[in-house]
């Protein structure tokens, strides 16, 4: 049994260690996303997060293709009460589309998630993408209706700017409303920047969940790529190269390649644990596409980096 985590002030336990379900209904037709989630319940996890709009982005596809092949195994399964299930609004359903967080679209977007993932009820709701222009009440208001309506429970942030999170955190506390439990930013071992300098202040006052996307920099912190010629054996190489591969990202995987030998676990596990180590960190998110890449999660919950290791990735990545 695998120790559980509480999502912020929240009454939701966690394994630390959260699915991204993006990868539903893209890399992954349903009956592959079955056996994945199969695989990730039976290890001992418990935590799934998902969009209303994933995944759009695949030709022929509108969005809402992960909520729904989520819910189907949830039915098909049995196995809602054993699932802590994130998802979100706001965010764009096509390159031409906007974010939204109204109050009249939130409610509206919530029916056709709950249809969706066939549930009549959402553990954590989070703001996807601030529009910036609705006023942070509305959309807190619209998200205390759904409470009260039992239709979700606790309410989370994603993309949102530092200054919208401390408003919206300040007016749910001045006029009594729903307070984000937790924040979901990018966040790992090369992208640390912008969440350490405008987020993990207020996310450690307010005692605020982070659970990070891209915990893995979109594949380039797993081991895989260690050589120029690395970049060639997949899809997204050339993209990942592109971004990653200069001096300090050279510097990073090496630092991860020596402390995840020195603990013989995977480079994966090892950026995973740097973040569960860091103070304001509840739970990475993260994907896979096969059984055995999972492995580095239940690595990675389990394992403690002494302060040496510690060091030597931050010194790597800073």
């Amino acid at each position: 049994m695998m120790d559980k985590r509480r999502l912020g002030s929240s009454s939701l336990d966690i394994v630390p260690l959260i699915f991204g379900g993006n990868v539903f209904g893209w890399t992954l037709d349903q009956h592959a996303s079955f056996g994945i989630l199969d695989a990730f319940i039976d290890l001992g996890f418990n935590a799934i997060d998902t969009a209303n709009n994933y995944s759009h982005w695949v030709p022929g596809n509108k969005g809402g293709e992960s909520e729904t092949i989520i819910g189907n195994w949830l039915q098909e399964r049995g196995l809602r009460d054993r699932v802590v299930l994130m998802t979100k609004v706001g965010g764009r359903f096509g390159y031409d589309s906007k974010p939204n967080v109204k109050g009249t679209y939130i409610k509206e977007e919530v029916e056709n998630s709950l249809r969706r993932l066939r549930t009549d009820y959402i553990d954590l709701y989070q703001t996807h993408y601030d529009d910036e222009v609705t006023t942070v009440e509305e959309t807190l208001r619209a998200y205390e209706d759904l409470i009260q309506e039992g239709k979700i429970r606790f309410i989370g942030a994603s993309n949102i700017s530092p200054e919208r999170l401390v408003e919206s955190l300040d007016t749910s506390a001045e006029k009594g409303l729903p307070s984000y439990v937790s924040l979901q930013p990018e966040y790992n071992l090369y992208d640390r920047a912008k969440f350490e300098n405008l987020y993990e202040k207020i996310s450690f006052e307010k005692q605020i969940a982070v659970i990070p996307y891209y915990s893995l920099a979109s594949g380039f912190l797993t081991g895989k790529y260690s050589t120029e010629a690395d970049f060639g054996q997949s899809a997204r190489g050339a993209g990942i190269q592109e971004k990653y591969w200069n001096d300090r990202g050279r510097r990073i995987v090496a630092a991860l390649n020596e402390v995840s030998h020195a603990y013989s676990v995977s480079a994966s596990a090892v950026a995973l644990a740097w973040l569960l180590a860091q103070r304001t960190v509840t739970a990475p998110i993260a994907s896979a596409t096969k059984n055995q890449h999972m492995n580095a999660f239940v690595e990675a919950v389990n394992l403690r980096l002494d302060a040496a290791s510690l060091a030597k990735l931050e010194l790597a990545s800073s």
